[in-house]
């Protein structure tokens, strides 16, 4: 079975359509609460206390964004926006290693005021610490289709 390509529709190459700020940040905040209630059903069920639901809650986040932006560059909150994570020079899946990174790189994207969130806002390809960090783009799925 074949590997699906990612390609821009209308031929805009590389620096084709990016997925906006508050697309992204709507996508996010879903993803967030997803987790969030996920850990805590799955901390309550397991009697962990409020250190332990972190503790399982921050181990969901790494298994869930690494696995899901790894292979189809969507997560749930992505898919309802329409947005997906793909390579930046060939536009392909980023894999399970460069999804990792990028997962890592939100912390560090946090560090300092939330800069390296905001930092798409005036980046030539919108991307974040985070995106540079796995050489990756958010973009719409609506321009950059599945083909498979």
């Amino acid at each position: 079975m074949s590997e699906p390509s990612y390609q821009p529709m209308g031929g805009s190459g590389p620096s084709g359509p990016r997925a906006g700020f508050w697309r992204r940040f709507a996508a996010a905040l879903l993803d967030g609460i997803i987790l969030g209630i996920v850990g805590g059903i799955l901390g309550a069920i397991l009697g962990f206390d409020r250190n332990g639901i972190n503790g399982i809650s921050t181990l969901l986040g790494v298994l869930y964004y690494t696995y899901l932006e790894g292979t189809t560059g969507q997560t749930l909150g992505k898919q309802a926006l329409g947005i997906r994570v793909i390579d930046l020079s060939g536009g392909g899946p980023i894999g399970f290693g460069r999804a990792f990174i990028r997962y890592i790189g939100r912390f560090v994207s946090a560090i300092v005021l939330l800069l390296g969130y905001l930092w798409m806002l005036w980046d030539k390809e919108r991307q974040t610490w985070h995106d540079k960090f796995a050489n990756s783009v958010v973009v719409p799925v609506s321009a950059y289709p599945v083909s498979k």
